[in-house]
């Protein structure tokens, strides 16, 4: 049924569907009709001929999605009340991020550097993880966290006698029972996949994990590489025995790992699991960011370099057929947002880096408001409210810093921020302690560079009560700093 339609008949449905949703929730039943899921492939990347580069896609009843937001939102309190979740684990969570599972691998590297040691990362692809998800198993372990009664019952009612087809263009497939996994798209699913992988963290004692749902990043540090890469080993085998356990497949030719390291590292390493050796590269993309061996971001920078010259070629070709303000929205939704992503831990990169991108942001400005190729930019700037490269990356800095001063960031970030101690009430206790660093790789990072930016910052921009006046406060700021 077509979602505008429930729109317009809202009135009239809204009564009959509540007393579903009521009756679902106290007898723990699922509806039936609301089990059948048409499945459409998304491409990912690599070969287009090959079904493994696809990922399944459940398109569900929209009323279903309805029921299951409102059972989510309960079952999120319960997660949280009794802080079943690991703290490793970043997706899918209130406060939680790409940024912030990126900002603490970046942190975690840079220590390690700072400290003259050898950081080994494994990061491990799991072969189709929501669709091979055990039933069973996850069921015991929802009852192992206290998820039980008629709410044990409910989940076990969703999971059970669903059904699913496939559809591609005009043509469908007869319909076939899900005997395992949980349907990507629908609203429950990713909550119940990160219950079922939670506890990944404990397989091994001393390889430390970054989570994002089924991205998982496993490292460990020490000062000699060859008994950093003998442990890694060694341990990694317990993570096996745990995946194995909950009927998850490593997809090992996918899998690879780094060394990271202030200082190149050009010998003779490996790695093996199972007798399989895992392929080491100089560069990985994690979760939409690439990163390098000794993290200068350069490969990312160049990234997002490609991708803005492309976006400002289409400007040009527009720019006689477009309004300014068409050309600003384009602006906004195909080059801001490389530009953004994640900006709070990469843009703070070397500067012989970071200045070609300036020119591109310029140079895409000029095409928007319909400026000559050496015409200054600042005007232009302060007229269309646009911050530069310089600025959106302490923008982004900052608001991450408001988040640690209203202790709103995700647990082991948190912790890396401690304010100055003080008996009285001074200026002084908004100011958060610089961490000592020895490496200019350490001094670009949120828990350096940040930590100066917030402690210079007006008292009153600090006190906003909310992160989007603190957000327009500052970017007031940062523009009024264009007219001088």
């Amino acid at each position: 049924m077509n979602m505008s339609l429930i729109k317009q008949i809202t009135d009239v449905v809204i009564e009959p569907f509540k007393y579903i949703c009521n009756l679902s929730f106290t007898t723990g039943t699922f509806p039936e009709s609301m089990k059948i899921a048409k499945v459409i492939p998304l491409f990912k990347k690599g070969n287009k001929n090959d079904v493994s580069n696809y990922r399944p896609i459940s398109l569900l009843p929209q009323l279903s999605k309805i029921l299951e937001k409102l059972f989510v939102i309960r079952l999120n309190k319960f997660i949280v009340k009794h802080n079943i979740l690991s703290n490793n684990q970043y997706g899918f969570r209130t406060n939680h991020s790409t940024a912030t599972a990126i900002m603490e691998l970046a942190e975690e590297i840079t220590n390690a550097m700072d400290k003259k040691r050898f950081l080994v990362s494994v990061f491990v692809d799991l072969q189709k993880a929501f669709d091979t998800l055990d039933h069973d198993i996850l069921l015991y372990k929802l009852y192992k966290y206290g998820i039980r009664g008629v709410a044990h019952e409910w989940v076990k009612s969703y999971l059970k006698d669903r059904k699913q087809f496939v559809q591609i263009n005009d043509i469908k497939s007869k319909n076939g029972n899900v005997t395992c996994g949980v349907p990507q798209g629908s609203v429950l699913g990713p909550v119940l996949f990160l219950l079922y992988i939670n506890g990944i963290d404990t397989a091994s004692s001393l390889l430390k994990c970054i989570l994002f749902a089924d991205d998982t990043t496993l490292y460990y540090a020490g000062d000699n590489i060859n008994e950093v890469l003998e442990i890694v080993e060694k341990e990694f085998q317990n993570v096996i025995k745990w995946f194995n356990a909950n009927k998850l497949s490593l997809n090992i030719s996918k899998t690879k790992y780094m060394i990271f390291s202030y200082r190149r590292t050009d010998v003779d390493t490996t790695l093996t699991v199972e007798g399989i050796e895992i392929e080491r590269t100089n560069e990985i993309k994690f979760l939409g960011v690439l990163l390098d061996e000794q993290l200068t971001w350069k490969s990312h920078i160049d990234y997002v370099k490609t991708k803005i010259s492309q976006t400002i070629a289409v400007l040009y070709k527009l720019k006689e057929s477009l309004h300014n303000n068409s050309l600003f929205l384009l602006y906004n939704s195909l080059i801001i947002p490389y530009l953004t992503y994640c900006v709070e831990v990469w843009g703070n990169a070397c500067k012989t880096y970071i200045e070609p991108l300036f020119l591109l942001q310029k140079r895409a400005i000029r095409v928007v408001n319909g400026s000559g190729y050496r015409d200054h930019t600042n005007p232009i700037f302060i007229k269309l409210k646009s911050l530069k490269m310089k600025e959106l990356v302490e923008l982004n800095l900052l608001k991450t810093m408001y988040k640690a001063h209203r202790k709103k960031l995700p647990f082991n970030l948190q912790n890396r921020f401690a304010k100055r101690d003080s008996q009285y009430r001074l200026r002084g206790t908004e100011v958060f302690k610089r961490p000592e660093s020895r490496t200019k790789l350490k001094e670009r990072c949120i828990t350096t560079k940040g930590i100066n930016l917030w402690n210079k910052l007006d008292s009153e921009i600090k006190r906003s009560q909310s992160i989007h006046i603190f957000k327009k406060c500052l970017k007031a700021q940062l523009l009024g700093g264009y007219d001088s």
